[in-house]
């Protein structure tokens, strides 16, 4: 997928991304399913596997991975041969994870531009390995932080602690890499034990005026009976000072000499005299004070409600916190982060414009914040599922018209590749559902009473739906439409569709012919209760005949 009205090749050019974030499976050993809601909200027992999370050595494919690592000169190679030749489970299945993870690593550096940054997520299973393979691919040099992100309130485990955090590895690819600084919230407790002084422009803290060591000069002459150099150091007001001094007065303190600068300075009350020590410092206003610069522990605490500055209903760190059941973001994939999350990735290192990169997307998390941010974004995934999800993503946070600024590469285009991608999955058809229901913008729904998907829209401001039913293989019979009939009524849906890979047959077509119509609201004519629709006539535009259908916005 490629967003914001830029279109893309398929093949990314050389140094074209600024900003890189990847969450790839974590050689967990475990599988990941797409849980379903129920209408009442309450979790389903309907499950779409997402992906297999274990690796297994598979002697012509690691291989070959190995022989690309070998021919990158790669030292990480040998590693992985050792971890190969090793034997036993642990290690095989390590060897096969870390092939797979450093020829997409060797391609994330060719596509990341000189000025560009990589955030890798992980966990404990493999984090120390995976710094290493960065190390080999980006330099050692080119590490910047170990970032731990709270992933959770509580995790039971046996005979250990229980494991709470995640990791992110943030490397750059050389010293050109920007950097923007982010700040968070101050606590109640900071602003009450440092902004302990108030005068009529507000609270503040007094700062030193003065830097480290001795000079010579103006920097260090007394003034109003203060000599800094007494005390090892000289005058060093803050560029703070030289701002706010600008906002009251509309003039530039550089244009004067030092010592008349501190004056001046006294004069609009910006410097403050200690009741004890005639000591002058400066006046630091909490109005003017950003907040925390991020750090690289990034953990919600629960419990912190009312410990924020300004924020009483927030707790701290609130924007990372892990997703909850309960969450309006939470969509359900097995894998999803907080956008908050990649939100603070993303304005760290990247300004408007940017092109920020996800090769593992998911469910689209990256993709939503950078459209948000208005960053160009590319995203990657290798199944419709997470594709589908994605573009249903989009268009539930910025309209029916997000359509228009993005391209999916990788779609069917015509019969021939529609019938590849229903082959593809000989034992799971849901890619091919997915994809037929995009056709004509029908949303996938749990595989129950025949029903695939289904489209909404309003008939005289009251909610109505259509159920959708998907059939990609060549056994097609008049059974199939006398079903559907019964799933339109059991629903309470205004009518019902069909969408075939393969040409229906006549006692088909006689059926929903005697099915007739139905009349909807203030419509001026009636529609086929039941209508079908090759995916040869969906390609050709013949699409259904449908009432107007509003989008969820």
């Amino acid at each position: 997928m490629a967003g914001l009205n830029k279109s893309s090749p398929q093949t990314f050019p050389d140094r074209s991304v600024d900003l890189i974030y990847l969450d790839p499976p974590f050689n967990s050993d475990a599988d990941y399913n797409l849980i379903f809601n129920e209408r009442t909200g309450e979790k389903s027992e309907a499950q779409w596997k997402v992906f297999d999370d274990t690796w297994k050595w598979e002697k012509e494919a690691s291989h070959q991975a190995l022989s690309e690592l070998i021919a990158s000169s790669l030292t990480t190679s040998e590693f992985i041969r050792w971890l190969s030749r090793r034997g036993g489970t642990l290690s095989t299945s390590l060897a096969a994870y870390l092939s797979m993870m450093a020829i997409r690593l060797l391609e994330l550096r060719r596509v990341l531009k000189p000025s560009g940054s990589i955030f890798l997520h992980c966990d404990a299973a493999a984090v120390h390995y995976l710094k290493i393979v960065m190390d080999d691919i980006f330099g050692p040099e080119n590490f910047r932080n170990e970032i731990i992100w709270r992933r959770t309130g509580s995790n039971s485990a046996a005979k250990k602690f229980g494991p709470l955090h995640q990791t992110i590895l943030y490397y750059v690819k050389s010293n050109k890499a920007p950097y923007y600084p982010q700040t968070t919230p101050y606590t109640v407790d900071y602003i009450e034990e440092f902004f302990t002084v108030e005068d009529d422009s507000g609270d503040y803290q007094s700062v030193a005026l003065t830097g480290p060591g001795i000079r010579t000069g103006d920097s260090g002459q007394t003034w109003r009976g203060y000599n800094p150099s007494d005390v090892g150091r000289h005058w060093q007001p803050a560029s703070y000072i030289y701002n706010k001094y600008n906002e009251l007065t509309g003039d530039d303190l550089a244009n004067y000499p030092l010592l008349i600068r501190l004056d001046k300075l006294d004069e609009v009350g910006l410097i403050h005299w200690g009741k004890k020590k005639k000591v002058p410092r400066y006046k630091y206003y909490i109005d003017d004070a950003p907040g925390v610069l991020l750090q690289d522990i990034w953990a919600y605490q629960p419990g912190t409600k009312g410990c924020v500055y300004g924020h009483p209903n927030d707790c701290i760190d609130q924007d990372v916190k892990w997703l909850s059941t309960k969450d309006k973001e939470r969509s359900g994939y097995p894998t999803q982060k907080p956008e908050g999350l990649l939100e603070r990735i993303i304005l760290s290192t990247s300004k408007e414009g940017d092109v920020v990169l996800d090769p593992f997307c998911g469910c689209g998390t990256t993709v939503a914040v950078a459209n948000r941010l208005s960053r160009i974004w590319k995203g990657i995934d290798v199944t419709y599922l997470a594709i589908d999800h994605i573009e249903n993503r989009l268009i539930d946070n910025f309209g029916v018209e997000i359509r228009k600024a993005y391209t999916v590469h990788g779609k069917p285009i015509d019969v021939a590749s529609a019938q590849a991608l229903f082959d593809r999955d000989k034992k799971d058809k849901h890619a091919f559902e997915l994809w037929a229901l995009s056709l004509i913008g029908a949303r996938s729904r749990i595989r129950d009473s025949g029903v695939d998907g289904y489209i909404g829209f309003s008939d005289n401001e009251e909610p109505r739906k259509i159920v959708v039913q998907v059939k990609g293989g060549s056994t097609l019979i008049p059974s199939i439409m006398r079903d559907l009939d019964g799933t339109v009524k059991n629903e309470g849906a205004a009518m019902g569709l069909l969408i075939s890979l393969h040409t229906p047959t006549k006692g088909m077509y006689e059926y929903t012919t005697h099915a007739g119509d139905c009349q909807l609201g203030q419509r001026d004519k009636p529609f086929p209760l039941l209508q079908i629709r090759t995916i040869e006539e969906l390609f050709a535009g013949k699409a259904f005949d449908l009432p107007l259908v509003k989008q969820k916005k």
